[in-house]
Order: C-alpha cells, then structure tokens, then sequence
C-alpha cells in the first residue's frame, strides 16, 4: 500500500494478465464431431487419440485414431463429455493447439491448429515445427 497526502492508504493494482492459453483445447464443433463419430461407429466411451509421427515431406505427420482407454502417462483433455488422448511425446509438439473441426467446399475433418508449426507441405499432410 502506499500513502497519499492525506495519508489515506491506496491500493496498487497489478496490470492486468492475459488469460493463459489452454495447455490443449478443443472446439466446441469438434467435440459434437467426436460425439458423433463414436456414436456411429457403436463406440460411445471412446476417446480420440491424437499423435505426432516422423513422415511426410515436411517431417512430421499428425495421427488420429480411437482409444478404448488412455495409456498410464497419457495426457487427457475432455470437452462436453467427450476425452482426447495425447501421448506425453507428442504432447511437447501440441501444447497450445486446438482441435477444430473444418468444413469446406472440398472436405470436411478435424485440423489441429498449432502455433509451433513454422511450415507445412503444399498438400497440407505434414508439417514442421
């Protein structure tokens, strides 16, 4: 605290932090999408799994399959009733993505929006970081 003249006490504020980025987030569309997969597919407890693989012409390729159950030292993040899995791995390239899922004119799929990824290949395939 500090004094004015008429030693009246004022309070200091701090500056106002900027809300920290979600270690992993995922969409709200993305989740619906996930829900709906697994519901079709008869699996409705399943969560996605989401990994990174050496490949592709930038380097690196992102893998999505289904998981039953996490792996002991995977990472799992939930939105709206629905889990992805991340391998600790794989989660050292991810932290600060989303997982969104992107329509258009063309094709329709979930894409991870990373801000690490310094360039991807023309096909949109891989990626490097």
């Amino acid at each position: 605290m500090e004094a004015t003249p008429n030693n009246a006490p004022v309070q200091s504020q701090a500056p106002a932090q900027k809300p920290a980025r979600p270690a992993f987030a995922i969409s709200e569309r993305a989740a619906k999408e996930i829900q709906r997969l697994r519901t079709e597919r008869g699996t409705p407890d399943a969560a996605l799994r989401i990994a990174i693989k050496g490949g592709g012409c930038s380097g690196l390729t992102y893998v999505l399959e289904w998981a039953d159950q996490p792996k002991e030292r995977d990472k799992v993040f939930e939105r709206d009733g629905v889990k992805v899995v991340v391998d600790p791995k794989s989660y050292l390239y991810l932290m600060g993505s989303e997982l969104v899922w992107q329509e258009t004119l063309m094709s329709s799929g979930f894409k991870i929006e990373n801000p690490k990824v310094k360039s991807a290949c023309g096909c949109g395939e891989s990626f490097a970081i």
